[in-house]
């Protein structure tokens, strides 16, 4: 009996994974009940699957660096200086572009956060 920290049994993500397979295969919903399909987004919602950001300005050049730093960082690698951060980008596979905006930081600085490191960043250009 496994005691990790799955939610589901091995039967019952496999019976998920079945039921899943005509969506996944087509790439829309194959249900034969209407209401039962998922409703549609709507035309002023964000295009987050895409990574496409909102056109009004609300999300800049700024905030997007901040999300790609908190996508390859979890709040444990913080605080950090900026060899830490480097390393721990390259152990999670961030882009070298990203690793190099890191490794222009101040040397001696520590770091508490993305939205931190990002501000410095800002600072320095």
């Amino acid at each position: 009996m496994q005691r990790g920290s799955d939610r589901l049994s091995v039967r019952k993500d496999d019976e998920m994974k079945h039921e899943l397979q005509g969506l996944l295969r087509s790439g829309h919903p194959t249900r034969v009940k209407e209401w039962q399909d998922p409703e549609p987004g709507a035309d002023d919602d964000p295009e987050i699957a895409s990574g496409a950001a909102p056109e009004r300005g609300s999300v800049g050049p700024d905030a997007k660096l901040e999300v790609e730093l908190a996508r390859h960082l979890s709040r444990t690698a913080f605080p950090a200086t900026r060899g830490e951060l480097a390393d721990a980008l390259s152990e999670r596979h961030a882009s070298d572009r990203l690793v190099e905006l890191v490794n222009r930081l101040p040397a001696k600085e520590e770091y508490r956060s993305a939205h931190e490191v990002v501000s410095t960043l800002a600072r320095q250009a």
